[in-house]
């Protein structure tokens, strides 16, 4: 009795010192808070002008409709078809191969995948697989890959693209060996003989349908606006919200038709969105935002299966969306915003000298004088520049075909080829944001390994790549 009751006062009293060091070094922080010093405020605005923007510009065209999709797919597809493509028993060239290429259809960045992927993940999708997607649905974006060619020349587009894939296959099947004994468990869980689907399912092409309105919305409604104002890309852009309310109106027919939700109910809550788009044409944001609350109206109001997939989509929704701003807001205070220039607490010059092709820079801001870096810096340099750019990468947020504009300028600035390449292979997939949301899918296991083949497997690519390139 003794011996329990001292194990409990030495348990409490560790619990304790946690708090007392936790409060510890809080009130340190905030007692040396350099609130005087120019950088820091410009942070703190940096942090606010990109959780601005990021509200503006990317929660109610990708996120929102990015949710939809993913309480749909709690909803509506069923698990012994995502157990069919993505399950751990599904075969490994179909689902590796599904997953590989989903990013050139999906034109989405990291925060917007996030959604998608729990609810693969959720319905019963492998890990392999599932990480495999959540790799390629922002690294592998068709028209970000060209841009790529066209600004930064086409050896860094063929590079990013051939990358990309092989990148998400490799990266899926090193995280399914990896923690083999759990997906064999998890294979042990799953039924031989899936579930017999009931008679009154609807029919394949149908629930196919219903996902391309909803998938079509959120490709073109973010179709980003290409270098060059002609071409097919360009025609596009020009097209975007015709075809984006073209797939809403594919939208609504498939609840009326395919889930039998009532013709009135479709027309009462598409109305608000179809007056704006008339009215005032050259903001087609509110038509986007009047059709997204009527959506969540409808399903609402049109019976059981449409209110389970609202509880669905909110429950992404409450999931993912605070971690995503507590990540844009530290992301913003460390590195800035991508329109800014120099306004993080990290300084741009350290960036940029840390990912030359010459040690050089880097001694002369460390106050060195030297004309020539010493041999084992050089030896070594390759290795440290790739490294550093992956790390970057893989912290800093990138809105779809941002980190091209941004590149460009840190190659003017004297970054070599490989870092570059390295930092196009891991930032578009990663991020802050998004790295604190797989941690609350996957656990802080298997989201630091996942950073980890990223990161990794980025900086061997990028020294590989400036070998060739000769940077």
């Amino acid at each position: 009795m003794g011996i329990e009751r001292l194990k409990v006062m030495n348990e409490s009293g560790k619990k304790e010192l946690k708090i007392l060091v936790l409060l510890a070094a809080v009130f340190g922080a905030l007692y040396y808070l350099p609130i005087e010093t120019p950088r820091f405020q410009g942070a703190i605005i940096e942090a606010a002008r990109l959780a601005r923007w990021y509200a503006r510009e990317h929660v109610l065209l990708c996120l929102v409709p990015a949710f939809f999709i993913a309480g749909a797919i709690g909803v509506f597809v069923s698990q012994n078809a995502v157990m069919k493509y993505f399950g751990p028993k599904a075969k490994k060239w179909l689902s590796y191969s599904v997953a590989s290429v989903s990013g050139t259809i999906l034109a989405v960045c990291s925060c917007t995948v996030l959604p998608l992927f729990g609810g693969i993940y959720m319905r019963g999708a492998g890990l392999g697989p599932a990480v495999a997607f959540l790799y390629s649905g922002p690294a592998i974006n068709v028209l970000a890959i060209v841009l790529t060619a066209r600004v930064l020349g086409w050896q860094l587009g063929v590079g990013r693209a051939v990358g990309a894939i092989i990148f998400s296959v490799v990266i899926g099947l090193l995280m399914h060996l990896i923690f083999l004994k759990e997906e064999r468990a998890k294979a042990a869980n799953v039924q031989d003989v899936f579930i017999e689907e009931d008679e009154n399912d609807r029919p394949l092409w149908q629930t196919a349908l219903y996902f391309l309105s909803m998938v079509g919305v959120l490709v073109f409604a973010n179709w980003a606006k290409p270098e060059e104002a002609s071409g097919v890309w360009y025609a596009i852009f020009r097209a975007k919200w015709i075809l984006a309310s073209g797939f809403g109106l594919l939208l609504g027919f498939s609840l009326w038709r395919f889930f039998a939700v009532k013709a009135w109910m479709v027309a009462v809550c598409a109305v608000p969105a179809a007056v704006l788009a008339l009215v005032l044409p050259g903001y087609p944001g509110l038509a986007f935002t009047a059709g997204g609350i009527g959506l969540a109206v409808l399903t609402t109001m049109a019976g059981p299966q449409m209110r389970e997939w609202r509880d669905q989509t909110w429950g992404f929704a409450k999931q993912i969306m605070p971690l995503l701003f507590m990540g844009v807001l530290a992301a913003g205070f460390f590195l800035g915003s991508p329109d800014s220039v120099d306004a993080g607490i990290i300084p741009n010059v350290w960036i940029q000298s840390l990912v030359g092709d010459s040690p050089l820079p880097l001694l002369a801001l460390l106050g060195s004088n030297a004309e020539s870096a010493p041999g084992w810096l050089a030896m070594l340099w390759p290795l440290w520049t790739n490294f550093f750019a992956s790390i970057t990468g893989a912290l800093m947020y990138f809105a779809t075909l941002t980190e091209v504009p941004i590149l460009r300028g840190l190659l003017d600035s004297g970054m070599g080829q490989g870092p570059a390449l390295a930092l196009l292979l891991a930032g578009p997939a990663l991020s802050l944001p998004n790295m604190l949301v797989i941690n609350s899918i996957l656990g802080p296991k298997k989201t630091m390994t996942f950073l980890g083949l990223v990161v990794l497997m980025a900086t061997i690519s990028g020294i590989i790549f400036g070998s060739v390139m000769g940077r």
